[in-house]
């Protein structure tokens, strides 16, 4: 028989598959993360690819058979999906079902029609942010901008005013507050309490949020003073309000998962006993799975049956929701992949053996790691999952709040200025009308703002906790 079975694979994944020196170690893992840079910035490769054969690469420059670093990389690829891939899904499932059902449309209208005048800018940074919970930055995106558009053009508003703090909350949504993508794979890797990360997430988030959107926007506004594109603005697309789901019943959906989810942490503090019921059940319903499983099955009804969705309309908007996101898993799994070929091939113990002679703090090391892979990638996925992978070994001894800080620092770092090689900068130059120039001004220092401010808050924190 050829060919290299489950058992093999899974034997070969276990300890270090390499007894290569610190000095062929480090030109290994700079050549493996050129290798991936490369790939996704000169030839445009599709970043789960690049990620494959960057790993790959990494074992061969580690001077580590092939058979072994497939291994690692098929082992951490399985247990990366297998860890957060269910909750991708459900994410999806549930931000289609609010948009779709007109819930999200709810939100905004039922907020916007309370906010006039300066309270606008602050009343688009809360839409962004609570919509952004359950929506990957993308999707927020598309969702918004018609939204931000109408209410800059009706209301007469410089459109930075109202647009960059939508963008800001989407972003440290994104960046800093589970059940995304980036903090889960994070929290995965480091091995960190959920509860407790999205608990600090939620509390570095807001003051961050704040001075990058609503404060912000007001510089942003004098740098590029432009109206609303006439021929992006579109209309809504929920044409009939009275299908609606109820404001009250959509809030209660999209913050259903948060609020199990800190419930239990809040039990874990307060009884941390494993044999109390009240523990057992916290446990249990505040894990994210069931969270957001709870949350989905609620917003079947209160966002789909609401809107007057039939169960065959339901089952067609989560059929639908499931197919976007294959690019994501895959990305995830493949970034989960080249993280555990970081470990097995020895770079954690390198970095523990080299950081002893640095005194740069972990939390700090941890920022610059994932800046430098944002900048070069242009991803704030694969910088995160990247450098959740290089410090995992620093996070062994750390206590619960430490490890939740070093995934904030990570996600901070993750979002630090997005330029050319970003999706997401093309994405805003283009729905806004602007020049690349103009882009850099706004888009860029904003996300440039939120990545600085966010580590001040979590080194702050660590001062304190």
């Amino acid at each position: 028989m050829t060919g290299l079975s489950v058992e093999t694979l899974a034997a070969a994944a276990t300890g270090p598959i390499t007894s290569a020196g610190n000095t062929q170690l480090g030109i290994a893992v700079l050549a493996g993360i050129a290798v991936i840079v490369v790939l996704i910035t000169r030839f445009k490769l599709h970043a789960f690819l690049a990620l494959t054969v960057g790993s790959l690469a990494l074992g061969v420059f580690a001077g580590a058979p092939l058979a072994k670093t497939i291994a690692s990389f098929t082992a951490g690829l399985g247990a990366t999906v297998a860890g957060v891939g269910v909750l991708i899904a459900l994410g999806a499932i549930l931000g289609k079902l609010l948009a779709d059902s007109g819930g999200a449309d709810e939100i905004v209208d039922t907020i916007l029609a309370r906010a006039k005048g300066r309270a606008m800018p602050w009343a688009m940074v809360l839409i962004a942010s609570v919509i952004g919970l359950p929506l990957f930055f993308e999707v927020g995106i598309v969702l918004l901008i018609p939204v931000v558009l109408l209410v800059a053009k009706r209301g007469n508003y410089s459109l930075m005013r109202i647009g960059i703090p939508a963008l800001a909350g989407l972003s440290v949504m994104h960046g800093l507050v589970p059940p995304h993508p980036g903090p889960l794979v994070a929290i995965d890797a480091l091995d960190a309490n959920l509860g407790v990360t999205l608990a600090l997430g939620v509390l570095v988030a807001i003051p961050t949020v704040i001075i990058a959107g609503p404060l912000f926007s007001r510089y942003a506004a004098r740098w590029v003073d432009i109206p609303a594109p006439e021929h992006m603005i579109a209309p809504r697309p929920s044409a009939e309000p009275e299908h609606r789901p109820r404001f009250g019943a959509t809030v209660f959906t999209v913050l259903l998962p948060v609020a199990l989810m800190l419930v239990k942490a809040l039990v874990d503090i307060v009884v941390d006993d494993p044999t109390q019921p009240v523990q057992r059940v916290a446990d249990v319903a505040g894990s994210p799975m069931i969270a957001l499983l709870a949350a989905v099955l609620v917003g079947m009804f209160t966002l789909g049956r609401a809107a007057g969705f039939t169960r065959e309309r339901i089952s067609a908007t989560v059929e639908k929701s499931l197919a976007p996101i294959a690019g994501i898993l895959l990305i995830v799994g493949a970034g989960g992949g080249f993280k555990q070929t970081l470990i097995d091939v020895g770079v954690g113990q390198m970095i523990l053996d080299v950081s002893e002679n640095w005194a740069v703090p972990t939390l700090l090391l941890a920022w610059l790691i994932a800046v430098a892979i944002r900048l070069a990638t242009g991803s704030a996925t694969v910088a995160t999952i990247s450098a959740a992978g290089l410090v995992a070994p620093l996070a062994a001894d750390m206590s619960t709040t430490g490890t939740a800080l070093l995934v904030l620092a990570i996600g901070s770092g993750s979002l630090f200025f997005s330029h050319v090689n970003d999706a997401g900068f093309w994405l805003v130059k283009e729905y806004f009308g602007m020049t690349v120039g103009q882009t850099l001004k706004t888009w860029s220092v904003m996300e440039t703002l939120i990545s600085v401010v966010g580590l001040g808050f979590v080194l702050l924190l660590s001062l304190v906790l």
